[in-house]
């Protein structure tokens, strides 16, 4: 693919997602039964699309939230299901839509309280602790997030116990009947309204934070990083996983300067990628350009996408490094 010749460089005003258009579609649109790119999808990391494409709406949400429903009960799953989001403004419509569909078929929730956002790896660790706990009433968990996809996409994948995303075999099956529901204008679909199930003994509000940073510890050697005296950057690129490095920060004695503390749903401060579009991939040099500018600042700087289960590390020699490498 040839480079872009604004690659690197902001991006234009035109190009911004207009969110409450993107929003309004979510409910509005209604994906053609008989239009199979229309159909929800599960790939390698969930069901990923666009309202404005008719790809991502709530009749997408809520098909496969019952197929989920029904999936836990045939599996035996009866633990409480974990929900996490990322800052894409289709997630905050998701989420409301989960709520409503999953709570209407008895699954017990845990969310991240006053509706804030939660990384991936932070449910994974939510899941993985609580099923330590009680091997016989095993939990998983929702990610909603398209990942490091643009702004005007949404996603929502399945973690089912072992904590990791969900094997074909399982997404298929969720698939399959979510398909079918929508085939049927959602016949049997089960359903409450949102407050009155935020505020139902079903749902629980917690802080997922709150353990998975106090035991980073056991992983990461915190204190050599403290003791090393490191001055390090991060721009969370408006992600997920924002408000954790000041309590990180805070907790083991670390220096972290978060260069961007803004949460921008049309993502209006990221610089365009190699194809001139709007992608929060940390792994690109053009959408990492403004950390890149500011990498003599610091002795170590990273990036994450909005789920925050991929990061960019910035250099003062190298700059980007290939995370591959």
């Amino acid at each position: 693919m040839a480079l872009h010749p604004q690659a690197g460089q902001p991006a234009r005003e035109e190009q911004l997602v207009h969110v409450a258009r993107l929003v309004s579609a979510y409910y509005s649109n209604k994906p053609d039964p008989d239009v199979p790119a229309q159909g929800v999808a599960f790939g390698t990391s969930g069901h990923r699309g666009s309202s404005l494409l008719n790809t991502f709406t709530d009749v997408h949400i809520a098909a496969i939230c019952q197929a989920l429903s029904e999936y836990r009960l045939q599996q035996g799953i009866t633990g409480p299901l974990m929900i996490g989001m990322d800052t894409h403004a289709l997630s905050e419509a998701a989420f409301t839509t989960a709520v409503e569909v999953l709570t209407a078929n008895g699954v017990n929730l845990l969310v991240q309280k006053d509706r804030g956002y939660t990384p991936t790896p932070v449910i994974s660790h939510a899941i993985l602790n609580y099923n330590k706990q009680d091997k016989g009433n095993l939990a998983d968990g929702v990610v909603i997030t398209p990942s490091h996809n643009p702004p005007e996409d949404g996603g929502f994948k399945y973690n089912p116990p072992h904590g990791g995303p969900a094997d074909s075999d399982v997404t298929g099956q969720i698939q399959r009947r979510a398909n079918e529901l929508i085939s049927q204008q959602l016949n049997g679909l089960q359903r409450r309204d949102y407050d009155g199930a935020m505020r139902s003994e079903l749902v629980q509000q917690v802080d997922f934070a709150e353990q998975y940073i106090a035991e980073l510890d056991q992983v990461i050697d915190m204190q050599a990083i403290a003791g090393a005296g490191l001055t390090l950057g991060t721009d969370p690129l408006a992600g997920s996983g924002l408000g954790y490095w000041d309590q990180i920060a805070d907790r083991y004695g670390l220096s972290i300067n978060v260069v961007n503390r803004k949460v921008d749903h049309q993502f209006g401060f990221i610089r365009r990628d190699k194809d001139g579009k709007i992608r929060m991939d940390c792994s690109s040099p053009f959408a990492m350009a403004g950390l890149i500018d500011l990498r003599n600042d610091f002795d170590l700087a990273f990036g994450n996408d909005p789920d925050f289960d991929r990061h960019g590390i910035v250099t003062r020699q190298s700059g980007l490094l290939n995370p591959n490498h």
